[in-house]
């Protein structure tokens, strides 16, 4: 059993909440009247912004848990289904501030999953905002879950309340004297969250969380990571997702200002808009933001300038000359000029586009966790990091690595008041997961000499070969990243004969290609001249690897993969399908 070394406190951090309320309380007393949100309202071709100071924020929630107390929804069990808004958070904070359970909901589930969500964690109430009301009004006739309360978050309808006229009758009962929201108890320690898994291979699982699992989390990612108050954050990742939520409420706790995103397309633009300079995202975005770096730079004939730049600014660097951000003010103004430290997450990420960050000037950092963890288990900073590291293990959290290989690989498992309480109503699967008090988290990781965390891969996604040689298809699909024209790609085995030996896999990748990069640079334009392109530089790759690790087979597609919200591809989906 290898133990994993904890990140180092670092910075000055806020004092460790013991439940929600706690944490709201102390960001408006701390912040005040600094900009915690920023909304934009759009009426025809007006556009014009609302901000919400942190002592606002804190105040609304107040009243609209007030005005849900005055509905006897005092102990109920609230859904929330919407995209990303400051209604949403609103709600989310509202109900664990004193009125009761709350079940985040992914915006992207199909009638059925969210039928059976609904049904499954006993939902009292469902939030929900103006896009998902045919969903809703069916959800209600149906008649199949314990829902008897529908609140949207804009418009009011004869079937549904409406959230303003709720935080109305809220803020005239606190004006009354009515302060049973305030003073409603709040057990930290026990489950006040119920949220769905991502369900990438299997039905979603319930996982049970306290405001104590966040609040922990929370707390050491405050002493870790360089979070400043005034910072300005996007929030682009799904609040559903407890990386998403658990981001939003580090950026409460830290008086950091938030701006919501208009949609993919506009990401750029409102980054620049906003002058954001913290993000967090996903691997596929941040690699995405990278490439469009670099093909700008070749479209402008600066490729070789730029190339020319980093290694000037790695060698000062070298000498304690940090000339990065002047050195590249050009490419930095393509993304507001602001951008100063960016989080990758929820799955692996090429390291090549961590390293192109910060060779810009951007502190580009990533962590690793899951849901069950509340979520994150381990991380780099600013001070500790290591290119294709997952990092250190989190101040507070235990990890360890058990069963190692004899190339030192291993299940990684963690410890600490950041792992959930159990999977809702499914002893069985709790038991698995949680065996002896430890989180078995299915991921296959590495210590290097340093003590930092490498992860090689899904316990269940190795490919076991013939000769008992095993492939980490995450390796592998981190090297294909890196072809300009790959927007995303998977690798797996698939038997290599039709009715020969299951076991005898040959290595297939799965790769979905961009047509104008291939049109462009080229000259590609028929499925067979891309298949040519795309297998001559899977020959270079396999040239570096050994030969059992080879890729033989290629399933080129301009089509994107199935993915979760978070921007993970349901591979054994794609597998069945390919």
């Amino acid at each position: 059993m290898i133990k994993i070394k904890e990140l180092t406190p670092i910075y000055k951090g806020g004092p460790f909440h013991k439940d929600f309320r706690e944490l709201i309380n102390y960001a408006a007393k701390t912040y005040g009247s600094d900009k915690a949100f920023t909304l934009k309202h759009k009426k025809g071709k007006e556009v014009s912004y609302e901000t919400i100071s942190f002592t606002d924020f804190r105040d609304q929630i107040n009243m609209l848990g007030t005005g849900m107390m005055k509905m006897d929804l005092a102990g109920k069990r609230v859904a929330i289904i919407g995209k990303n808004s400051y209604s949403w958070i609103l709600s989310y904070f509202a109900v664990l501030c004193g009125v009761g359970i709350c079940v985040p909901l992914d915006k992207g589930l199909p009638y059925d999953e969210a039928e059976s969500s609904l049904a499954r964690s006993r939902a009292d109430v469902l939030i929900f905002d103006h896009e998902h009301a045919d969903l809703v009004r069916q959800l209600k006739a149906s008649g199949t879950t314990s829902v008897s309360k529908y609140i949207c978050m804009t418009a009011e309808d004869e079937w549904a309340y409406c959230l303003p006229a709720i935080m109305e009758d809220g803020r005239k009962a606190l004006a009354d004297g009515f302060d049973a929201y305030l003073k409603a108890p709040i057990d930290g320690e026990g489950m006040t969250i119920i949220l769905f898994t991502s369900g990438t291979t299997s039905m979603s699982k319930a996982v049970m969380l306290s405001q104590q699992n966040i609040t922990s989390n929370i707390y050491a990612m405050e002493q870790t990571e360089d979070i400043r108050r005034g910072d300005v954050n996007m929030a682009f990742l799904p609040y559903h997702h407890t990386f998403g939520s658990t981001g939003q409420v580090l950026m409460l706790a830290r008086g950091v200002s938030t701006a919501y995103c208009d949609g993919l397309k506009y990401l750029q633009k409102n980054i620049v808009e906003y002058k954001v300079s913290i993000f967090v995202c996903v691997p596929l975005l941040i690699e995405a933001i990278y490439k469009k770096i670099l093909a700008s730079a070749a479209k402008q004939g600066k490729t070789e300038k730029l190339e020319k730049g980093i290694r000037l600014s790695r060698f000062l660097l070298k000498l304690g000359i940090d000339v990065r951000r002047r050195l590249f003010k050009d490419v930095l103004e393509q993304l507001g000029g602001n951008l100063r430290y960016v989080i990758s997450g929820a799955s692996a990420i090429d390291p090549a586009a961590l390293q192109g960050f910060n060779d810009l000037g951007i502190t580009a950092v990533q962590g690793f966790g899951l849901t069950e963890a509340s979520p994150v288990l381990s991380a780099e900073n600013s001070k500790q990091h290591k290119n294709g590291s997952i990092g250190l293990a989190m101040f507070g959290v235990d990890l360890r690595i058990i069963d190692e290989n004899e190339d030192g690989i291993g299940e990684l498992i963690a410890r600490g008041p950041n792992i959930m309480l159990g999977y809702y109503e499914n002893e069985e699967e709790t038991a698995k997961i949680l065996e002896g008090g430890w989180l078995h988290t299915g991921d296959l990781a590495s210590v290097d000499e340093d003590g930092y965390l490498f992860i090689r891969g899904r316990k269940k996604n190795v490919i076991v070969l013939k000769n008992g040689k095993n492939i980490y298809p995450e390796e592998l699909e981190i090297l294909i990243s890196n072809l300009p024209y790959v927007t995303e790609n998977m690798v797996y085995g698939e038997p290599r004969h039709k009715d020969g030996d299951h076991k005898d896999l040959a290595i297939c990748a799965k790769i979905v290609y961009d047509p104008e990069y291939m049109k462009e640079h080229f000259g590609a334009e028929d499925q067979e001249s891309i298949e040519k392109v795309i297998k001559a530089d899977l020959d270079k790759i396999n040239e570096e690897l050994p030969t059992y690790k080879h890729i033989l087979r290629l399933n080129a597609t301009d089509k994107p993969m199935i993915k979760t919200t978070t921007g993970k591809v349901k591979r054994f989906e794609e597998i069945k399908n390919s």
